[in-house]
C-alpha cells in the first residue's frame, strides 16, 4: 500500500559480522557473484557503502573493493555492535538503507482508470445476460520472480542474497538463508511428528519469529496453517480447534494454561511450545534496541522450555526441536514437495457477514495474488525497510508482516504487538520507510511523551486503516506535522478474510479522502441490490461483490455458507459501498450486524453463544454501542433466570475470564424479555435503536 509511483533505492543495507576483527562491518549489497541470477526486477545498484563504527567506505557496484578486513559474515545479531557501544549513548546502528539514491522505479505500475463493462455472467448456460457495469482493473500482474507459493520465494531469497537480513527481532537479526534453513529443519520435525499435505497445524502465539517459521513450514509440507487469536479464552480456541481437526498445535509458553484448559474434547495430540525470547539476543545489551515489552519478559521469565516431555505426553520445546540433526535426506525430501497454488495454505476464522466463527479457505496463490497486487500498487521494494505491528494472526497484519517480506525481499522488524515507544524507537534506529497502521496507532505515537526525541524523516509511506477511529485529513495534516513533509499517510485499503484481504489499495500519490482505495489488478467489483441482486452503475450504493484470483475456495465443511457467499462468480461481502467511475471504492456500512470494536470483527452470534454459557442467562442478545475510542463497543441484552440476580458488574467480570477482551461488553442492560418476530427471531434492530437513543 505503499508508492504508486515506485521509488528505486539504489542500495541496501544488509548488517553482517566482522569475521576478523571487533570492529562490526555492515554490507550494503552482495558482490557481483552472488546478483549475477537474480530475476530481472532486482535494483541496479550503482555503489555500495560499508559502514564501520569509525569510517564510511563507498565502492563499486560489480565487487567490494575494500580492504582484507572487511569480510562480510551473517550477523546473527547485535552482540558486537552491542559489546562496543556498551555505555555510549551517540554511537548507533547504521540504518538499514544507508546511501540510497532515489530515482524512478522500472516498475512504476500503471495505475489507471478501472473498466466499467457491461459483463456476462459465467453461469448463464442461454447466453450471456447483460448486467450494468462492473469495475474491472484489467492491468496484468507483475509477479517478481514468477507464480510460485510465498515459501518458494523465501528459498529465492535464501538462494540470491542468502545473507541480507530478513527480520529483525527486539535486537535479533535472521538472514534469508536462516529463515530458509529453519523453516525447512522444522518441516523435518513436522514431518517426524506425522504432519502431512492437508493437515491443519494450529498456531497460538502472538507475534514472533516462530510463528513465521511455523507458517513456512506447514506450507513446504502442503499442510495448513490456522493460526488462532492469541486473545481468545478457553471456549473459543477449543471451538476452533474441534472445527478444524488439528491434531498438532504449536504455542506460547505464556499461553499453556488456556491450551491445557481448551484440550479435552479436541484431535490436538502434539503440542510444540515456545518462548518469546528463545530467538532474542542473549546480552541484555542487545535487548535494548527496542522497548521489549514488560509483560513478554515476565511471561518468558515465568516459564521454562517444554523440553521432549514425558513419554507419550505429545509435548516438545521448539527449540530442542530445531536442535535436533536433520540430514541431508530429509531436508531435500521436503524440499522436493511440489505444492501446487490451488491447493489451500491458509485457515482463517471469520464469521464472514454473520454467524458464528467458520474457516475461511485461503489457498497458496490466493496468498502470492493479493502481496503481488499489493507489492505492485504500493511500489514496495527489497531496498525498502518495513515495520510490521498489527497481529500476524489477522489477515491484514499477516499480508503486511509477513507476506510483504517474503514476496518483496524487504527486511522487516517485527514488534510483539503494538507499542509506541517501540515504533519511535524502530524507525529511528533502523530507518524505516514503510509502516502500515491503525488510526489509534499514530494518535498514541503523536501522543508518547518522548515523541520528540525520534527521527521519522526515513517514514515515506504510511498506509492506515480506520479502525477504531476514522483517518481523516485532520488527523493526516496532525500526522504530515509530526512526521514530516516526505511522510504520505493515506487509507491503506478495503478487503476482507474471504478475498485475503486488500481487494483495494490507495495509491499513495493520489489519495482520496472519504474513499477506501483503487480496485487492484484482475479483480471485477460489482455493486448489486441487496434485495435483487441487480447489478447498479458507478456512484450507486449496494452490496459489494467482488471477483478475483484473490477469492477463497469457501468454507470449512460449511457447504451451504459457501453457496450462499459465492453466487454468479462473484462473493457477496455482505458490505454496502459504491464505486467511483475511475475505480475507487467507498465502504459505506455493513449490511448485517458486525461489530468492529479497535479493528476487531465481534460477530452478535458468537459472544451471543459464549454468553449464553452463564447459568444465570436465558436469553441474550448484543448489539453495538458508539464509543469515541474504539469505534463500536459491545453492548449485552440480557433476560435472566427466573429466581437469579445477576448483575451487570458480576457478567462483565465473568466475561473477561471467558472470551477475548475486546468481544467483552461494556455495558449491559437487563429486559423481561426481547423484541422478537413471529417466528422467534430477535430483533436486534429495536435493541440497536435502543442503545442509540440514550447515546
Amino acid at each position: 500500500m505503499v508508492l504508486a509511483q515506485a521509488i528505486h533505492r539504489t542500495t541496501h543495507l544488509s548488517e553482517c559480522e566482522h569475521t576478523h576483527s571487533n570492529i562490526t562491518t555492515y554490507l550494503l549489497y552482495p558482490s557481483h557473484e552472488s546478483r549475477r541470477n537474480q530475476h530481472p526486477t532486482s535494483h541496479r545498484l550503482t555503489q555500495h557503502r560499508i559502514c564501520t563504527e569509525t569510517s564510511y567506505r563507498t565502492v563499486d557496484f560489480y565487487g567490494i573493493r575494500a580492504s582484507q578486513n572487511h569480510v562480510p559474515s551473517v550477523l546473527r545479531n547485535e552482540t558486537a555492535f552491542c559489546a562496543n557501544q556498551a555505555g555510549s549513548r551517540k554511537r548507533r546502528l547504521p540504518y538499514l538503507n544507508d546511501g540510497y539514491h532515489r530515482t524512478p522505479s522500472p516498475r512504476a505500475p500503471r495505475i489507471e482508470g478501472c473498466q466499467h463493462t457491461a459483463d456476462a455472467s459465467p453461469s448463464d448456460a442461454a447466453g450471456p445476460r447483460r448486467h450494468a457495469m462492473t469495475a474491472h482493473n484489467r492491468e496484468p500482474v507483475d509477479y517478481l520472480a514468477g507464480e510460485m507459493p510465498l515459501h518458494r520465494y523465501c528459498a529465492h531469497h535464501a538462494a540470491q542474497t542468502p545473507e541480507r537480513i530478513a527480520l529483525l527481532w527486539y535486537g535479533r537479526t535472521i538472514c534469508w538463508r536462516e529463515l530458509d534453513q529453519l523453516s525447512t529443519r522444522l518441516a523435518v520435525q513436522f514431518q517426524r511428528l506425522g504432519v502431512a499435505r492437508g493437515d491443519r497445524v494450529a498456531l497460538f502465539l502472538q507475534n514472533c519469529p516462530q510463528a513465521i517459521l511455523a507458517h513456512l513450514a506447514a506450507a513446504k509440507l502442503g499442510a495448513i496453517a490456522v493460526p488462532c487469536l492469541p486473545l481468545s479464552r478457553q471456549h473459543e480456541l477449543r471451538d476452533q480447534l474441534t472445527d478444524c481437526g488439528a491434531r498438532i498445535l504449536i504455542a506460547a509458553a505464556d499461553l499453556m494454561p488456556i491450551v491445557d484448559a481448551a484440550r479435552p474434547g479436541t484431535a490436538i495430540a502434539t503440542i510444540i511450545t515456545t518462548r518469546y525470547a528463545d530467538l532474542q539476543p542473549a546480552q541484555p545489551a542487545c535487548r535494548k534496541a527496542l522497548a521489549v515489552p514488560p509483560e513478554l519478559i515476565a511471561a518468558d521469565a515465568a516459564s521454562a522450555p517444554a523440553g521432549r516431555g514425558q513419554a507419550g505426553s505429545g509435548q516438545f520445546d521448539l527449540m530442542q526441536l530445531l536442535a535436533e540433526p536433520v540430514d541431508v535426506a530429509e531436508r531435500n525430501a521436503v524440499a522436493a514437495i511440489q505444492v501446487d497454488l490451488d491447493e489451500v495454505a491458509l485457515m482463517i476464522y471469520t464469521s464472514g457477514t454473520t454467524g458464528r466463527p467458520k474457516g475461511a479457505m485461503l489457498t497458496h496463490r490466493n496468498a502470492l495474488y493479493k502481496t503481488a497486487v499489493t507489492v505492485q500498487m504500493s511500489g514496495i521494494h527489497a531496498a525498502d525497510v518495513l515495520l510490521a505491528a498489527a497481529p500476524l494472526s489477522h489477515i491484514a497484519g499477516m499480508l503486511m508482516g509477513m507476506n510483504l517480506m517474503l514476496y518483496a525481499g524487504a527486511p522487516t522488524i517485527l514488534l510483539y504487538r503494538f507499542d509506541p515507544l517501540a515504533v519511535l524507537q524502530a524507525i529511528d534506529r533502523y530507518r524505516v520507510t514503510w509502516w502500515y497502521s491503525m488510526t489509534p496507532m499514530n494518535l498514541a505515537v503523536m501522543a508518547h511523551p518522548e515523541a520528540g526525541q525520534y527521527r521519522m524523516a526515513s517514514l515515506v509511506n504510511n498506509p492506515c486503516t480506520s479502525f477504531g477511529a476514522p483517518l481523516t485529513e485532520a488527523i493526516a495534516d496532525r500526522w504530515r506535522a509530526f512526521a514530516g513533509p516526505q511522510c504520505r499517510i493515506y487509507e491503506a485499503a478495503y478487503g476482507l478474510s474471504e478475498t485475503h484481504t486488500c481487494d483495494t489499495v490507495t495509491p499513495p500519490d493520489a489519495p482520496r479522502w472519504g474513499w477506501h482505495g483503487k480496485i487492484v489488478p484482475q479483480t471485477e467489483v460489482r455493486i448489486v441490490d441487496p434485495r435483487t441482486g441487480t447489478a447498479l452503475p458507478p456512484g450507486r450504493s449496494g452490496e459489494i461483490t467482488i471477483r478475483s484470483p484473490g477469492v477463497f475456495r469457501g468454507y470449512w465443511r460449511r457447504d451451504e455458507a459457501t453457496r450462499a457467499a459465492l453466487q454468479d462468480g462473484f462473493l457477496r461481502t455482505g458490505d454496502i459501498g459504491q464505486v467511483s467511475p475511475d475505480g475507487y471504492l467507498q465502504w459505506q456500512g455493513r449490511l448485517k450486524e458486525l461489530i468492529k470494536v479497535s479493528g476487531y470483527s465481534v460477530f452478535p452470534e458468537d459472544v451471543e453463544a459464549l454468553l449464553s454459557r452463564h447459568p444465570a442467562i436465558r436469553q441474550v442478545a448484543v448489539t453495538p454501542m458508539p464509543d469515541p475510542d474504539k469505534g463500536e463497543v459491545v453492548c449485552a441484552h440480557v433476560v435472566r433466570m427466573s429466581g437469579t440476580a445477576l448483575t451487570e458488574a458480576e457478567l462483565i467480570a465473568w466475561s473477561r475470564e471467558n472470551m477475548a477482551p475486546y468481544k467483552v461488553p461494556r455495558q449491559v442492560k437487563f429486559h423481561d424479555a426481547l423484541p422478537a418476530t413471529a417466528t422467534g427471531k430477535v430483533l436486534r434492530r429495536l435493541l440497536r435503536e435502543e442503545v442509540e437513543e440514550v447515546a
